[in-house]
């Protein structure tokens, strides 16, 4: 079985370094913005490339960002099945106007004060406030410093092509015979959203929303 691993926002495909297998049959892919593909115009150019990157494959996996993309290549017909961690599957028009202003604000920071400061103000979010207690402060500082290498406009330009206000709202039409979801049992709101689609879960104890921070061996165990 072919599996494809896309990583979260800010990430890189060393996100799924001890979760992917070694043998060849896994392959780990950058996002538009986080590697060699550039940022395209829209939500859907950047899933093709995505698409085109990844190849054949049986599964694609993916966590937050990349469980969105993950999503839309489902629901497109491009891969027959997917595992989607901590994934938001959309939001209505009137929240994505909201949404659409925060990640505005998150690409001025990317733009006006620089990656380091970004990263500062990223890390510091509610969202990952789980992870100061359970992460080994070593792993912590590898993916910052992964972050910190990471093209200031290429994720200012991600935000707004690839953000959850420019995904299309997939709540309606959601696969659930085509997908299986993984969220942290401490992470509400999204074991919430998660719930809601009717599709197979599997909660991971004593984790938040990044299970590849925080239980990445459990997340290894469940995706085997």
């Amino acid at each position: 079985m072919r599996r494809a691993f896309l990583h979260g926002f800010a990430g890189d495909p060393a996100t799924w370094a001890g979760i992917a297998r070694a043998d060849g049959d896994d392959v780990c892919v950058a996002l538009p913005g986080h590697g060699p593909i550039p940022v395209q115009p829209s939500w859907d150019s950047n899933r093709d490339a995505v698409r085109d990157a990844i190849g054949r494959c049986d599964v694609v996996i993916g966590y937050s960002l990349g469980a969105r993309v993950a999503l839309g290549l489902v629901v497109a017909g491009c891969v027959p099945r997917a595992i989607l961690i901590s994934v938001n599957p959309g939001i209505s028009d009137v929240e994505a106007r909201d949404r659409r202003e925060r990640d505005a604000a998150w690409a001025a920071i990317l733009r006006h004060r620089g990656i380091a400061a970004f990263v500062d103000d990223w890390e510091k979010q509610p969202l990952f406030a789980t992870q100061a207690a359970r992460v080994p402060p070593e792993r912590l500082a590898a993916r910052r410093e992964r972050r910190l290498a990471l093209d200031p406009e290429q994720l200012a330009q991600c935000l707004e092509t690839m953000g959850l206000a420019a995904m299309p709202d997939y709540r309606a039409d959601f696969p659930a015979d085509r997908c299986r979801l993984i969220c942290g049992a401490d992470d509400a709101k999204f074991l919430a959203a998660a719930r809601d689609t009717n599709a197979p879960l599997d909660v991971i104890a004593n984790c938040g929303h990044d299970p590849t921070l925080e239980q990445p061996e459990r997340l290894a165990a469940l995706l085997r």
